[in-house]
């Protein structure tokens, strides 16, 4: 997946011979600057511009033109390079003609491909105004690995401002040359294309919806796939404004070859409403960012707004962090880079020149952390405004415990699009908590470690009351399973082969939500897991068979979740092979797993139970950083679900569910 990088933030890049294409919205001029350790640029010798295109490992373009591609091959470069700065220049700096700022064209578009074309990462160089030169971005090795960082620094005074900064002792002559050979090749600069629709431009947007088939798209009343932490395995949109597509029934700005505006709705769905506008959000004061609004994102019903807005949130914490932590380590790599050069020198090693040096860098460092903690700061405000309007309004599948929600709760009568697991929150942002949440139905199963976590402290001392609080967060999650469910459609059996969670199961047992009372001992466990293993077996045969409805008569069609406590306690070794075949096959033919277990109990089966492990969706019954996201891997803290003390809103939902499910029975 490409990483779209912001200002600051750098990506691993895993291939060599790489290229760079930038893509504009006028010409421009494209070079790249090749730099020692230091980022020192040794001579004129090490840069490649239109007069001199070709250096070892690198290659160039000869004109100025709308669209560029830079060849690089690291392996070729020579071992006293450790940087490559690609830099990009306005032909009019030098006296040619175009606009003379970047503030008046587009924002550049920077992307570092393999051969074949497929971006490893991209930039959109944005927040220029009177630069006429910039350092777009720069490969860079460290520790013996290449990456990739977005720089964007623009210089007002062009290439001659651009190169002295990089500690060229020949910049001004350099530039000039510079000059000269773009002036030559204007005659042969390709023209610039003509201006990118929404749809076409790269920049870091959210891309527009799938319009339905009555809005000149293709029908799509579902939502997208979610994108998540490693427990999201799709790819997971933006929150744009819904825009009509170019050329369709709802751009009446392209007529048809015939003079009037083409109908492209799908003959069946003539009827079908489009989904209704988003909340409007209420006018901001001059100067002020737009107040959030709940909602504000795009679906074909508020919860898939609401659904989409989380996941934005998510997606914009996770970059906004990704930035700042950039910045700190470019600001900290400045400063080592500038005490190395005082230190090289003997000279001013000791003495009151090096304390004055060091004392520099530091404040060079410390102001551009503060900087990039101010961004970082305005960013989270920003959506702490967001989440304190989203919170309140997320439906009873997408609501912590205590939201008033539940007060009112009604068994739906659909499936909702996802359920809440818990909270995420990264270190930076304590105070804006991302919900977690998992599209249904369940694609793979979930497993509540109850073994020791690095999250724990000395009040869990006892591995009794962390296995009790396992299981207590498993059968909160059955419950929100079982209450966001229509009446008769999901299903909870509990294999407790000691009894040793008897209490915390007591939600469950006494409301009688479960379908059965909790399997003990082994002949209990080789019981239930017979049961749902023929289940899998049949619903696998009629399937594959073409025949869905060849099942037996009265086979209960709903949704299957088993609740495995104290593993592996009472289980042989075919009840283990059932339990990890249940893992692997159950989900797609609607039975689910909920191992409630501690890793280290199991050690003696070895690699055995490994793919078991790997294929649940791990989460802890206490707050611990084991999740990642699919942007920029941050290790983000999952807080799981919590009942708030002395609440009955357990027990009240699972009544409601129980007394639907007698409804619907009769």
């Amino acid at each position: 997946m490409t990483a779209e990088l912001v200002r600051g933030q750098n990506h691993p890049l895993s291939r060599s011979r790489l290229e760079v294409r930038i893509s504009a919205g006028t010409p421009v001029v494209a070079a790249a600057a090749l730099g020692d350790e230091n980022g020192r640029i040794h001579g004129a010798d090490w840069v490649a511009h239109p007069g001199a295109p070709t250096r070892p490992g690198l290659e160039v373009s000869r004109q100025a033109a709308a669209d560029h591609r830079l060849a690089v091959d690291l392996d070729a470069l020579p071992d006293a390079v450790h940087r490559v700065s690609v830099l990009l220049s306005l032909p009019a700096a030098g006296g040619g003609p175009g606009p003379a700022r970047f503030g008046t064209v587009a924002a550049p578009f920077v992307a570092v491909t393999g051969l074949d074309g497929t971006e490893v990462a991209s930039y959109t160089v944005t927040g220029l105004d009177s630069e006429s030169a910039v350092i777009a971005l720069e490969l860079y090795r460290r520790q013996g690995a290449w990456k990739v960082r977005a720089i964007g620094q623009g210089y007002a005074g062009g290439l001659a401002e651009l190169l002295a900064d990089q500690d060229l002792a020949e910049a001004q002559r350099l530039a000039s040359d510079m000059h000269g050979a773009i002036a030559q090749g204007l005659a042969r600069s390709v023209q610039a294309p003509p201006p990118r629709t929404p749809e076409g431009d790269r920049s870091r947007q959210a891309t527009a919806p799938a319009l339905g088939a009555d809005q000149g798209g293709s029908a799509s009343p579902g939502a997208p796939g979610p994108a998540g932490p490693s427990y999201g395995d799709r790819p997971q949109p933006g929150r744009p404004e819904p825009q009509p597509a170019p050329g369709s029934a709802a751009d009446p700005a392209d007529p048809s070859p015939a003079g009037g505006p083409v109908d492209y709705r799908h003959p069946r769905r003539q009827h079908t409403a489009p989904p209704p506008p988003p909340p409007a959000a209420p006018p901001s004061r001059p100067g002020e960012p737009a107040r959030p609004v709940a909602g504000d994102a795009t679906g074909w019903s508020m919860d898939e707004r609401l659904y989409n807005q989380v996941w934005g949130m998510f997606e914009d914490l996770a970059r906004t962090t990704a930035a700042y932590r950039s910045a700190v380590d470019f600001a900290e790599s400045r400063r080592d880079k500038e005490l190395e050069q005082v230190l090289s020198d003997p000279r001013s090693r000791i003495g009151g020149q090096a304390d004055a040096a060091r004392e520099a860098a530091q404040a060079r460092r410390d102001q551009l952390v503060d900087q990039a903690r101010e961004v970082l700061d305005r960013d989270l405000a920003q959506l702490t405004a967001e989440a304190e309007v989203v919170e309140p309004a997320l439906p009873p599948a997408f609501a912590r415990w205590d939201s008033p929600v539940w007060q009112a709760y009604r068994v739906p009568m659909e499936i909702p699009m996802a359920l809440r697991l818990g909270d995420l929150h990264l270190p930076e942002a304590d105070a804006v908590r991302i919900p977690m949440l998992l599209r249904l139905p369940l694609e793979r199963g979930l497993w509540i470690d109850s073994g020791r976590t690095g999250g724990l402290d000395e009040s869990f001392a006892d591995a009794h009351d962390l296995r009790r609080l396992a299981l207590e967060t498993a059968v909160a999650h059955a419950a929100r399973l079982l209450a966001v469910y229509p009446a008769g459609e999901f299903t909870v059996h509990v294999v407790d082969p000691a009894g040793s969670g008897a209490q915390a199961l007591t939600p469950l047992t006494r409301s009688g939500a479960l379908a059965a009372p909790p399997a003990r001992g082994a002949a209990g466990v080789t019981d239930v897991l017979g049961r749902l293993t023929q289940r899998v077996d049949l619903v696998q045969m009629a399937l594959r068979a073409g025949a869905p409805d060849s099942l037996p008569p009265g086979f209960d069609t709903s949704q299957q979740l088993l609740i495995v406590n104290d593993f592996p306690h009472g289980f042989d070794d075919r009840a283990v092979n059932q339990l990890r075949y249940l893992a692997d096959e159950g989900p797609a033919v609607g039975v689910h797993l909920m191992m409630v277990a501690d890793r280290e109990d199991a050690a003696a089966y070895g690699p055995l139970l490994d793919p078991l492990w790997r294929g649940l969706l791990r989460l802890t019954p206490v707050a611990d950083d084991h999740l990642a996201d699919p942007w920029v891997g941050h290790a983000w803290t999952y807080e799981p679900p919590v009942v708030p003390p002395g609440s009955a809103v357990l027990d009240q939902v699972l009544t409601r569910v129980t007394e639907a499910r007698r409804t619907w029975n009769r």
